[in-house]
């Protein structure tokens, strides 16, 4: 196991009726932005319980923060947070309002071009705090220090990270899940599945607790993602928003190597084409595993035999079925695994190598072994 320091600072409210802690969370006479996005928690009941709770709040709005973040509708919430003097950002809805948040909150302070902190991972020195209701179980983003906002102009989207924009808290109510749709539930359990995987399926340095900790994750995730599209039951809810944040919250990826080119892929494909994050995380993976057998054998027998409880057969037949039960597992959750589900095809494959070429992603994963070539294998091995 890797030597680190590990602190997550985020004060999670779980539960059911927990938004009304915001009226204690946010100091008194800070002057609140309410960011969101399409406004739906207008229909949902969420909006009325947060201005409830923040009936003695100055309060500021600012809605339509779209599903990946764009600078372009960001920068105009700065421009909000600068004229009225906001003093907090509390983000009410999923990865993409979290993470627009996080850009708005240090972007507001930066001194300089706030593109630059994307595109050049300029440091973050001071950001406006800001604190979370999470309405959508998907990406971790409200309990961690990174974000990915995308540029719709020049399509290129980047990721940034600080301490400065960890959230103070998270709100974290299982119910509100009861009104999202299909679409939305199916993007968050594969993405917290694919944040689990990308942290778990690198190579073995003896890290027991965090492997078991990812496993049991995973198989939570299996258990209870199928059923959430049917069963009204709040405990399956709860499961499956607790196990989103902590896929990336920090904890099972300490200590141990982490393998992001499955995201590096997939952002490219979201930047060219405009499919769902998650979407293009449940075409790339089971591809890239496939490709990087050799290099990740033991993480993947492991997976194989813990996850899967695939035993029989040589090294390659566990980790061929192992792949087929993951792909297999994605479609239960009505996810598409391949670019033919989204009626795309080999008009793809060379736009996606020269973006990832021009974002100098030639050498990603643990190992650096997902080189440009393997890269063009793995997408054209998706279609």
């Amino acid at each position: 196991m890797f030597n680190f320091t590990y602190a997550n600072n985020t004060v999670i409210h779980f539960g059911t009726e927990q938004i009304a802690k915001l009226k204690s969370a946010i100091t008194k006479g800070q002057k609140v932005l309410l960011a969101y996005g399409g406004g739906s928690i207008k229909n949902n009941g969420v909006y009325q319980q947060v201005l409830d709770a923040l009936s003695k709040h100055e309060v500021v709005e600012f809605s339509g923060i779209e599903p990946n973040p764009s600078y372009e509708t960001t920068m105009k919430a700065v421009e909000l947070v600068k004229k009225e003097s906001v003093d907090f950002i509390l983000a009410v809805g999923g990865g993409s309002v979290i993470d627009g948040c996080k850009f708005i909150a240090a972007a507001a302070k930066f001194d300089g071009e706030p593109w630059d902190i994307l595109a050049k991972n300029a440091p973050v020195k001071d950001a406006v705090p800001l604190g979370v209701v999470l309405t959508l179980p998907a990406t971790g983003s409200e309990s961690n220090s990174f974000a990915v906002v995308s540029k719709l102009a020049t399509k290129d989207k980047f990721a940034f990270g600080s301490p400065k924009v960890q959230p103070l808290f998270a709100v974290l109510d299982p119910s509100v899940m009861a009104s999202l749709p299909e679409r939305q539930l199916t993007n968050g359990i594969v993405d917290a599945y694919v944040h689990i995987m990308e942290q778990y399926l690198t190579y073995d340095v003896n890290a027991k607790v965090q492997d078991r900790f990812a496993e049991g994750l995973l198989l939570t995730l299996i258990e209870e993602g199928p059923k959430v599209f049917d069963n009204a039951d709040n405990e399956i809810r709860a499961n499956i928003m607790w196990s989103a944040t902590m896929a990336l919250n920090g904890l099972i990826g300490v200590g141990v190597p982490q393998d992001w080119s499955t995201h590096g892929i997939g952002h490219e494909i979201t930047a060219l084409y405009g499919l769902d994050h998650a979407q293009t995380l449940a075409i790339i993976l089971p591809r890239m595993m496939w490709e990087m057998r050799a290099e990740k054998q033991d993480k993947l027998l492991q997976y194989a035999e813990r996850v899967w409880q695939i035993t029989d057969g040589d090294n390659e037949q566990c980790i061929k079925l192992a792949i087929e039960k993951t792909e297999a597992f994605f479609r239960s959750v009505k996810m598409g695994t391949r670019f033919s589900d989204y009626q795309l095809g080999y008009e793809v494959v060379e736009p996606l190598v020269a973006q990832l070429e021009r974002h100098q992603q030639v050498a990603m994963g643990e190992t650096k072994a997902v080189t440009l070539p393997r890269s063009r294998s793995i997408i054209t091995e998706s279609l």
